[in-house]
């Protein structure tokens, strides 16, 4: 291996030191906004350094909020992002399994169909989808949250194209013991595909956690409201006044599950995007 020495060396470290510091600023000044008055943040210069109201204003955030306690909505957006993600990976999984392993009439046509939907935006679905979870009574809950959203033709793509590098020996060897399919599935197939599931894992929670849209259409009881809608219903309208320690408090909370997910399955994740042989 090639080690850069000299001036190389500072340039590239002083980049990247640069680079990070352009993408943390920001978070840094939500944080410092977190933990001051309203009267510091509207009354120029803004302080760069930690206030004393840390406390103060999280509370206020977490069990007091404008429409609902942001520690329920925080509740919300975490049941409906672990559910969005686990059954996507189910769906998903379970449907690749079928695609590759079983000879029926018209499997290439269910995957290509199943492909072609993500070339329909959620825009052109939303209606009939919001018309469906109306009938079904599931306005106002978990269901109507979860299930609509729990389809991913993404994952099934790329489950589909993992089956399809594992050896038809492997296929036979099961069967000659004995191992049924779902016995296959289980103990070979999941196992095998336990790096990838990590890699989906995060991108899907991450992704389930920043949804707006439907969970804006699909919940009008403030109670069900998610955190990134509560962020959102937070600022003014018209006349009204901000409070911007809160404001920020709250979109610091709203930032610590979805890191906390990266951080805690860094090494899953990255080994799942990089790995090319099972």
């Amino acid at each position: 291996m090639v080690e850069k020495r000299g001036i190389g060396l500072w340039v590239t470290h002083l980049l990247l030191i640069l680079g990070i510091a352009i993408i943390c600023f920001p978070i840094w000044f939500t944080f410092v906004a977190s933990t001051v008055t309203q009267e510091d943040i509207i009354r120029p210069p803004m302080p760069l350094i930690p206030g004393p109201h840390l406390v103060e204003n999280y509370s206020a955030a977490l069990f007091e909020g404008v429409n609902a306690p942001v520690a329920t909505m925080l509740f919300n957006s975490t049941i409906m992002a672990l559910g969005i993600t686990f059954g996507k990976i189910a769906i998903s999984i379970l449907s690749a399994f079928a695609i590759v392993y079983f000879r029926f009439p018209g499997r290439m046509l269910c995957f290509w169909l199943i492909f072609l939907t993500l070339m329909l935006p959620v825009e052109v679905r939303i209606v009939p989808t919001y018309e469906i979870a109306a009938k079904l009574n599931l306005l106002n809950s978990y269901s109507g949250l979860i299930l609509p959203l729990i389809a991913s033709a993404t994952a099934t793509f790329l489950f589909r194209q993992l089956f399809m590098t594992i050896p038809d020996e492997m296929v036979e060897a099961a069967r000659i013991d004995g191992a049924g399919p779902m016995r296959f599935f289980w103990d070979i197939l999941v196992p095998m595909s336990r790096t990838n599931i990590a890699a989906l894992f995060v991108i899907l929670f991450i992704f389930s956690w920043n949804q707006y849209l439907w969970p804006l259409l699909i919940t009008t009881d403030p109670e069900m409201n998610t955190i990134v809608m509560g962020i959102k219903q937070m600022f003014p309208s018209g006349d009204d006044w901000a409070n911007w320690p809160v404001i920020m408090a709250t979109a610091m909370l709203a930032m610590l599950p979805p890191v906390a997910v990266v951080i805690f399955m860094q090494r899953l994740f990255v080994k799942g995007l990089i790995e090319s042989e099972k």
